[in-house]
């Protein structure tokens, strides 16, 4: 299996892009730590995994605050003894509409988890990834930050730093056997996907994906077993759309 013995942390698990991550991840031989904010879906997302002969365990975690973030890291070493990945996938958005309608709380709750979320986990993890002799980063960002749409104006520029900011850790990490990669996905089903489409018809976003439907969970979970993966290994600082043609 792609990820016999790795440890995985997994953030966002408890649903959507998430879950088929973590379910894959164990799948592929992972121990894996499913992290979320919803306890009550996160132990049962967790829970199936075991009683499908994953091993696996959830932690209650905030990835916007430090504190939750190396609580997290701690865990994940205390349990398994190891950290080999982390992914970043938890994420916010706000709804679709008009950039002037959303306020300062929700701009700032935006950026926290999407982009400052990196900072928390590149702090508790890289010092362990340096000390083990490598380590792999897979950040879930969006098509939003390549090539954004109207109506989702903060969110698309949170994508867009987090792309910015996988890339340049990347640099900076190579010599460390670190690798970090980026996964951009375009509009999925997911429970997001209300908040997303605002007052757009799905066949509306649809029309704009030449391939003909919107992203599903596995197809994100696939591309995100590569990248965490060995056959992966020379590969730092991509940036993989896995969009049906959107960006093209």
């Amino acid at each position: 299996m792609r990820l016999t013995g790795k440890v995985a942390i997994v953030t966002g698990a408890s649903s959507g892009f998430g879950e088929a991550i973590a379910r894959l991840y164990a799948e592929g031989g992972a121990y894996v730590v499913l992290a979320d904010l919803n306890d009550t879906a996160g132990e049962q997302v967790t829970e199936s995994i075991r009683a499908g002969g994953g091993d696996a365990v959830y932690v209650h975690a905030d990835v916007s605050d430090a504190n939750s973030v190396q609580s997290l890291v701690d865990h994940a070493m205390e349990h398994y003894g190891d950290l080999d990945i982390i992914v970043n996938n938890a994420g916010i958005t706000h709804r679709n509409g008009p950039m002037l309608d959303v306020d300062e709380a929700m701009f700032d709750r935006i950026y926290a988890v999407n982009v400052k979320s990196l900072f928390h986990t590149a702090k508790a993890a890289v010092p362990l990834f340096r000390k083990r002799g490598g380590g792999c980063f897979v950040n879930v960002a969006s098509t939003a930050g390549v090539r954004p749409r109207p109506g989702l104006t903060w969110y698309n520029g949170s994508k867009g730093a987090a792309i910015v900011t996988g890339k340049s850790m990347a640099v900076e990490l190579a010599p460390d056997n670190i690798r970090v990669n980026t996964i951009n996905p375009v509009m999925g089903e997911t429970g997001l996907i209300d908040e997303f489409l605002g007052d757009n018809s799905r066949a509306n976003i649809i029309a704009g994906i030449p391939m003909g439907r919107l992203s599903q969970p596995m197809d994100i979970a696939n591309a995100a077993l590569f990248l965490a993966s060995d056959e992966a290994a020379f590969i730092t600082g991509a940036c993989l759309e896995v969009d049906g043609g959107r960006c093209v």
